[in-house]
């Protein structure tokens, strides 16, 4: 039977979300730890007392994610939640990133040399570990003092606490490279205060930390120069209690607003324009917008949109709008539904297309099909959502061992 601590952290983030060869243990640190490095190490294990932390390692690519990486992460989230000697977990980044999401140049070849398999292994385990994540039975905190973009968020927001920093850049980007926000986006994102989450889902705007604190995408918000402070405080810890955990958070945080700048003091026009049916009522909306109030910031979205993918923002309109009445396990399982017909071509080679304009070659000028928001019928969006045939396995999550959440 689980504990009620068990479950208070497995449910604490998700509400938090609705309401918005192993190497030595090493001390626990919430700063990088730079030592003698295996380059077959690119997760590393980090503990003290009766914790534990993995840490992303691959600094040169912003600690992007590959299929070993994630496999290492769930194979040891397994074991940590197993084993009663541990009372919690966290996660962090070496290098000026948290995690800048999937490494979708390695996918970019992958997918040219015909090794599709791999990459749909790729998101299947990815996915499973966000579900992990997300029903984890111990604390687990995700240190987020960087560029945290994409599926990094995915492996850290569902989790039961999230420290942003001054240091945090977050963002969801994939509509820019012909893909869609994946890796849970789709629960999280459409939880967020009014439309906030189709307003970032479609432009790939990003967030700073003060600015996820104040839309509940983190739990805690603490200056890069204190985290030290935090590391001294949660190595002492000998706990497996999220109250314990979290007023010693708590104690090394700060108290902050969003500035003036803030996208969060859009809120307004972006429930007025992000809440319409579709893509197109949106850009209407903006227009309107710029016409009638001069705004720069409308002008600037209106920019980002239209050097989206027009597929794309069409897909993940839905997926977001879809993810306000689904459980995390039937997000993720349509997610996984729109990835592999992404990488399919059987519609578009929008996700190619997109990774070799802004991340291979970077001309920065992707040639998108359909080439605009009038050329993308109903029938392209929806075989994104359908379910995948007979041949293809839908993503098998253990929905009847670990509860899934609403």
């Amino acid at each position: 039977m689980k504990s009620f601590r068990a479950m208070y952290s497995a449910r604490a983030s998700l509400r938090r979300l609705s309401s918005i060869s192993h190497r030595p243990i090493e001390h626990f640190s919430t700063q990088p730890h730079y030592t003698e490095i295996n380059l077959h190490d690119e997760v590393l294990i980090e503990g003290k007392a009766n914790a534990r932390a993995a840490v992303l390692n691959r600094p040169s690519v912003l600690n992007s994610l590959t299929t070993s990486m994630v496999s290492r992460l769930k194979k040891l989230y397994e074991s940590w939640e197993e084993n009663n000697d541990i009372g919690f977990v966290m996660m962090k980044g070496s290098g000026r990133a948290f995690c800048a999401g999937g490494d979708v140049v390695t996918l970019y070849r992958l997918l040219n040399e015909g090794k599709q398999e791999e990459c749909k292994e790729f998101f299947r385990t990815l996915y499973s570990f966000v579900y992990l994540l997300g029903t984890y039975l111990k604390p687990n905190v995700a240190i987020l003092d960087g560029i945290t973009m994409g599926p990094g968020v995915g492996i850290s927001v569902p989790g039961t606490f999230c420290v942003a920093t001054d240091k945090t850049v977050f963002g969801h980007p994939e509509t820019q490279i012909g893909f869609h926000p994946d890796s849970g986006a789709s629960f999280y994102l459409s939880r967020l205060p009014g439309y906030l989450g189709e307003y970032l889902a479609l432009t790939g705007d990003t967030l700073n930390g003060v600015d996820m604190l104040a839309c509940g995408l983190a739990s805690h918000f603490c200056l890069n120069a204190r985290l030290e402070w935090i590391e001294e405080r949660l190595a002492k810890l000998i706990t497996d209690d999220p109250s314990v955990i979290e007023t010693s958070l708590k104690d090394y945080g700060d108290l902050v607003y969003p500035d003036k700048r803030s996208v969060l003091h859009k809120i307004e026009t972006i429930d007025r324009c992000f809440g319409q049916d579709t893509v197109e009522e949106i850009i209407d909306a903006l227009e309107n917008e710029v016409a009638t109030a001069y705004d720069d910031w409308c002008t600037l979205t209106l920019k980002k949109l239209k050097q989206a993918s027009p597929l794309s923002l069409k897909v993940s309109l839905l997926s977001i709008r879809e993810g306000r009445f689904q459980s995390l396990d039937q997000c993720l399982a349509r997610e996984y539904r729109i990835s592999l017909r992404a990488l399919s071509n059987q519609v578009s080679n929008d996700f190619c297309e997109g990774v070799r304009a802004r991340l291979v070659d970077k001309d920065y000028a992707p040639k998108w099909d359909p080439p605009s928001l009038e050329d993308v019928s109903k029938d392209m969006v929806n075989y994104h959502f359908a379910p995948l045939s007979g041949l293809e396995p839908e993503l098998d999550l253990p929905t009847a061992l670990r509860e899934p959440f609403v």
